[in-house]
């Protein structure tokens, strides 16, 4: 992500200017990122042949050209943008696939080894979607953080870099998130999420 930042800026300029070749000429700055992403997702489903990383990829690519008028001011409104387009797709393959299999004996796959109490196959990953809805009505720069860091895969550093924080403040924050989303999801539970 770190090469071609400010080509990437400027691509995003052109493409809320109207410019349709700036689309064209933005992805490849941007693919290989976005695939890599969504290959360590895909590498988590318990049925890779459901949802292939390029099949991911180019769901977020066509989602994306479906944008008339993008508005982005800077790369990290591109990537935050991005973010919730892959936690939307995921959210709607789980959908998909708890429609199809109801219950049974079904593998543990979680959305990253930070949130490891969700499932990526599973009613959780639903769950999630419900409480960063609920987050983002109080702060949704707290949701966006969520959606870099575990659905479009950034570090913490590259977290930060995005968001305009310090890593610790990524830290402090997503020890804070992670700790309410368990509370907020598994009521009740005892248990300690920033350790699981």
């Amino acid at each position: 992500m770190q090469a071609g930042e400010g080509e990437i800026t400027l691509l995003l300029g052109k493409w809320r200017d109207g410019e349709p070749s700036a689309f064209e000429q933005l992805m490849p700055l941007v693919y290989p990122h976005l695939r890599q992403v969504a290959a360590a997702y895909i590498r988590r489903e318990r049925n890779p042949d459901l949802l292939q990383g390029t099949a991911l990829v180019h769901e977020l690519y066509l989602r994306l050209l479906k944008q008339k008028k993008a508005d982005w001011a800077d790369r990290r409104h591109f990537y935050a943008f991005a973010a919730k387009i892959m936690r939307m797709i995921l959210i709607d393959h789980a959908r998909e696939s708890q429609a199809q299999i109801r219950g049974g004996d079904r593998e543990r796959i979680p959305l990253s080894d930070d949130l490891a109490w969700v499932n990526i196959d599973g009613p959780e990953i639903l769950d999630l979607n419900r409480a960063l809805d609920d987050l983002a009505a109080i702060d949704s720069e707290k949701v966006q953080l969520v959606e870099l860091r575990y659905f479009l895969g950034c570090t913490a550093e590259e977290t930060a870099s995005l968001m305009g924080v310090s890593k610790a403040t990524v830290d402090r924050d997503l020890k804070f998130i992670k700790s309410w989303l368990f509370r907020r999801i598994h009521p009740g539970m005892p248990g300690d999420p920033v350790g699981a």
